[in-house]
C-alpha cells in the first residue's frame, strides 16, 4: 500500500464508498419491491422470489460494508453485529432459492416447512442488526434518524413474530428497517451532504 501513490489510494476508497453506498441504497429497494410485489399477488412469482434472492446476496455483506468503508470505526461488536446480520441473510437467501426449487406459494408454506431454522436466522438478523445499530449510534457518524429507523424495523419484525399476525405483515417492519438502509446508504454516498436529523 505504501508504493502507490496518496491519490491512487484515494480513488480506491471513493471506489468502494460508491460500490457501498450504491448497494446499501438499492438493495433495500429491491427488497421492499419483493414485498410489495408479494403481497400485491398474495404468495411467491418465480420473478419475485428471484428479486428477493438478488436482495438477499447483497443484504449478506451490507453491514460488514458499511463498517469497512468507515475504517472499522463501529469496533468489535459492530463487526460482530454486521457477521451475525450477514450470516442470516445468507440463510434467507437459501431460502428464496429452497422456496424456487420446491415451488413453494406463500411465506407461511415456506415457514412451515424451515420454521425452527428460520425463527434461529430471524433472531440472529434482530439481535446482529440492533448490536449494529447499537455501534453505529456511538461511533456517531451515520445520521441518528437513519439508525433509529433500522433499528425500529427490527423491534417491529421482532414484535410480529412473537405475535398470532400474519406472516405477510413483517413486511411492515422490513419497509421501516430498509428506510433505515437506503438513508445510510445515501449518507455514505454524499457524507458531505448532512442530514443528521
Amino acid at each position: 500500500m505504501r508504493s502507490l501513490p496518496k491519490h491512487t489510494v484515494h480513488r480506491n476508497r471513493t471506489a468502494l464508498q460508491i460500490v457501498v453506498g450504491v448497494a446499501v441504497s438499492t438493495a433495500p429497494i429491491l427488497h421492499t419491491l419483493s414485498d410489495a410485489v408479494e403481497w400485491f399477488q398474495g404468495g411467491f412469482s418465480t420473478s419475485q422470489l428471484w428479486l428477493s434472492y438478488i436482495a438477499f446476496l447483497v443484504f449478506s455483506w451490507l453491514l460488514l460494508g458499511i463498517d469497512v468503508v468507515r475504517k472499522r470505526r463501529l469496533g468489535l461488536a459492530g463487526l460482530i453485529g454486521a457477521l451475525l446480520y450477514g450470516v442470516a441473510f445468507t440463510f434467507f437467501a437459501h431460502t428464496a432459492l429452497y422456496a424456487l426449487a420446491e415451488r413453494t406459494s406463500t411465506y407461511e408454506a415456506l415457514w412451515q416447512r424451515l420454521g425452527p431454522a428460520y425463527t434461529v436466522h430471524g433472531a440472529l438478523m434482530v439481535i446482529g442488526g440492533l448490536v449494529f445499530s447499537w455501534s453505529a449510534l456511538r461511533a456517531g457518524w451515520l445520521p441518528r434518524s437513519a439508525i433509529v429507523l433500522f433499528a425500529s424495523g427490527l423491534l417491529v419484525n421482532l414484535i410480529l413474530a412473537l405475535t398470532p399476525a400474519p406472516g405477510i405483515l413483517q413486511t411492515i417492519g422490513t419497509a421501516i428497517r430498509n428506510l433505515g438502509l437506503v438513508w445510510m446508504g445515501i449518507a455514505i454516498l454524499f457524507p458531505d451532504f448532512k442530514v443528521q436529523a
